[in-house]
C-alpha cells in the first residue's frame, strides 16, 4: 500500500522541502519533515485517487474520499480498514467530510446537492440526509462543499457555484436560516469551502477563491460576522486558495493552501506563525493539498492531493 519509511531514514537521504521564514519564526527543514507518508496512487483497497476531503474519528480513525468517490478508512498510521462508495458518483463527487456530535460520519454529496450521514462502519441513514434538491431555495442546494455541527447540534452546510453561501439547519434537520452571497465583499464567499466550530461556537470559513478566512458569531439565531483577514499572495501570511483549516489544541489555526502547496499556521488575528512545504513530491512537499485533520495525538494528516498521498506530521 506504499507504507512511508521513518523520519529517520527520510533524513539520510536528499530531502529538498521549503522552508519559509515568518519574520518571527522559521523552521527547519527536519522540523517540517512529515513523521508518516502513506498512500498511493491507485483503484484497489487502500490506494488513493486524488483525495480531497478527511477526517478523524473519535477514535482517531482517518477518513478520506477521493476522486472516484469512495470513502476509506485507515488507522492513524495509514493501515486500510475499510471502505465504501457514496451512492451515486457520476454527476460527481464529494468534497467535505466531518464528525457529528454522536460519532456519525457526515459526508458533503456536492453534485448531488445533499448531505449524506453514515455509521463508522459504512451504513447509510437515510433518514438523516439533508437536501437532495438543487435550487435556490431554502434547503436546496447547488455545489455542497462542507458540512459542521455544533455543540447545540445545528448543522451548517456550505454551497458553491454563483449562488455561494451557507445554511443552517437544527438537529432535526430543519431549515433555520442562510447567510452569504457570492461575492468578495465582507460576509459575502466565493467557494466556502471548508466550515469549522470553535470552542467558543464561532463558525470559520475558508473562503477559498477569496483566498480568505471568515469567522461568524452563529449562537445568536442570525449569523454576525465577528473577524475577516487574509490577502491572496504567496509570502507568509498570505492566501492562495486555502482549502482546508483545523484547530490546533493550543487554538491556533492550521491551513493547507492549495495554491501555495503548503501548510500555514496562524493566530485567530491572522497573524501568519509558521510556514512549512512547497511544491514538489518529496517528504514535506505538497502538490495542491485539499485538506487536513488532526487527532487526539496531535499528529496532522494532510491530504496531499495530487501527489495521491498522506503526509502525518506529528505537532
Amino acid at each position: 500500500m506504499g507504507r512511508s519509511r521513518n523520519r529517520r531514514d527520510w533524513m539520510l537521504g536528499a530531502v529538498s522541502a521549503t522552508v519559509l521564514s515568518t519574520g518571527c519564526m522559521s523552521r527547519s527543514v527536519e522540523a517540517n519533515m512529515p513523521s508518516l507518508v502513506w498512500g498511493r496512487r491507485g483503484l484497489s483497497d487502500g490506494r488513493l485517487m486524488k483525495p480531497r476531503a478527511v477526517a478523524v474519528s473519535p477514535k482517531d480513525e482517518v477518513y478520506l474520499v477521493d476522486m472516484t468517490g469512495r470513502i476509506q478508512a485507515f488507522s492513524a498510521d495509514g493501515e486500510y480498514l475499510r471502505g465504501w462508495r457514496t451512492p451515486a458518483i457520476k454527476q460527481g463527487k464529494p468534497t467535505g467530510l466531518g464528525f457529528s456530535q454522536d460519532g456519525q460520519l457526515l459526508v458533503a454529496d456536492t453534485h448531488y446537492f445533499r448531505m449524506l450521514v453514515y455509521s463508522p462502519s459504512g451504513v447509510l441513514d437515510e433518514s438523516r440526509t439533508i437536501g437532495g434538491e438543487h435550487g435556490d431555495g431554502p434547503g436546496q442546494f447547488n455545489f455542497v462543499t462542507d458540512v459542521v455541527q455544533d455543540s447545540r447540534g445545528h448543522f451548517f452546510i456550505g454551497q458553491y457555484g454563483q449562488i455561494d453561501h451557507i445554511q443552517e439547519f437544527s438537529p432535526e434537520g430543519e431549515y433555520l436560516q442562510t447567510f452569504g452571497s457570492q461575492g468578495s465583499e465582507p460576509g459575502q464567499f466565493s467557494r466556502p469551502q471548508c466550515l469549522r466550530i470553535d470552542d467558543e461556537g464561532l463558525l470559520w470559513v475558508a473562503d477559498a477563491c477569496n483566498h480568505r478566512v471568515q469567522v461568524f458569531d452563529v449562537s445568536k439565531g442570525k449569523a454576525e460576522r465577528v473577524e475577516i483577514w487574509g490577502a491572496h499572495g504567496h509570502a507568509a501570511g498570505q492566501l492562495n486558495y486555502p482549502y482546508g483549516l483545523i484547530f490546533d489544541t493550543d487554538g491556533t489555526l492550521l491551513i493547507s493552501e492549495f495554491g501555495n502547496h503548503r501548510v500555514q499556521r496562524f493566530d485567530r488575528q491572522g497573524k501568519s506563525l509558521e510556514v512549512w512545504g512547497g511544491a514538489g513530491n518529496q517528504p514535506g512537499q505538497f502538490d495542491s493539498p485539499w485538506a487536513l485533520a488532526l487527532d487526539s495525538q496531535r499528529r496532522l494528516h494532510v491530504l496531499d492531493s495530487l501527489n495521491h498521498r498522506v503526509q502525518t506530521f506529528t505537532l
